[in-house]
């Protein structure tokens, strides 16, 4: 039976992927160190859905923490490759809290991938960021743009994880599939994303802080369609870099008038600047992903948004009182 290493399994992407994998038949060793960077209740939600399943073995390890996660890659060898989904995410944070997100980030995938090397982990999958392309990329965005100009520590830190990544590649032959996210929803994500945030101050009555004139936009890609795809890349394919994103751009206003329809609620919107470290648009050219992968994200934007408000409201006597400040 395969064995896969997932971190940040109490994640947004990492429970989905998790679940997935065990849907497979494949044992997972989820590590994830339950960290408050943003209202835990999320994450212990997301692991509840995991923890009952066969096949199932979670370790709380931080993986900034090199003696505690070589402990969890001894108790869980052999592996036969490990997804790496842990991070401090967020564009904004970062430029609050720069050093954290260097030391998670980076840090952090240096440990994972000595670990990979200690203990011969044939594959490592990374989960990086359509951040890195920045301010003026082709639209949509093939991952032969430039990536060296990143806006913010955040994606900056994701452009040096992928370099280590290519580095351990190169001096001990391990098998790397690096995939830059665009914009990712779904059922749970994190509270400071704009989907969650949107559906619960619409939800609950609560002024709607927008950033910009909302003619922004970004290609949303639905969390099921990330996990299938983030699975995929486990096949060998050597050092490859691969965009994964949505096939359908939305507006920011266009996004709050379909959550108005289907809350039945008006948005009370209260319009802020334009915030210097977002991007004003993103879209993923996906041609990579087809050809390497045979995969097609599959869940549209209607439909996704639809499972997102549905979630909320079923669990609506916590989710209304998760912080999105």
């Amino acid at each position: 039976m395969q064995r896969i290493l997932v971190t940040g399994a109490a994640g947004f992407i990492g429970q989905k992927v998790s679940e997935f994998l065990l849907n497979d038949g494949i044992e997972v060793i989820g590590v994830d160190n339950l960290c408050e960077t943003y209202d835990v209740r999320l994450k212990e939600w997301r692991l509840s859905q995991l923890e009952n399943q066969p096949g199932f073995y979670f370790r709380r390890v931080d993986i900034c923490d090199s003696d505690m996660l070589r402990e969890a890659f001894n108790e869980s060898t052999p592996l036969d490759g490990v997804i790496h989904l842990a991070a401090r995410a967020g564009v904004r944070q970062s430029l609050e809290n720069p050093a954290a997100f260097i030391q998670t980030n980076i840090t952090g995938t240096m440990n994972l991938l000595e670990c990979c090397r200690q203990f011969e982990v044939p594959k490592f999958v990374l989960a990086s960021t359509s951040s890195i392309y920045g301010a003026n990329a082709p639209l949509p965005t093939p991952e032969t743009a430039d990536s060296s100009h990143p806006l913010q520590p955040y994606a900056a830190s994701k452009k040096a994880a992928e370099v280590l990544c290519h580095s351990y590649h190169h001096n001990y032959g391990l098998d790397v599939t690096v995939f830059r996210y665009f914009t990712v929803y779904g059922p749970a994500a994190r509270p400071d994303m704009a989907m969650f945030r949107f559906t619960q101050w619409i939800a609950e009555d609560r002024p709607l802080r927008l950033n910009g004139d909302g003619t922004q936009s970004r290609g949303f890609t639905y969390v099921d369609d990330i996990a299938r795809g983030t699975i995929l890349g486990l096949k060998p394919l050597g050092y490859d870099v691969i965009n994964l994103g949505g096939h359908e751009e939305l507006r920011m206003l266009d996004l709050i008038h379909m959550m108005e329809s289907l809350l039945q609620k008006k948005a009370r919107i209260v319009t802020l600047p334009f915030n210097q470290a977002d991007m004003r648009t993103n879209l993923a050219d996906i041609t990579r992903a087809r050809q390497a992968l045979g995969w097609e994200p599959l869940v549209s934007v209607q439909e996704g948004v639809r499972n997102l408000v549905e979630w909320y409201l079923r669990e609506r006597a916590w989710t209304s009182l998760v912080r999105t400040e």
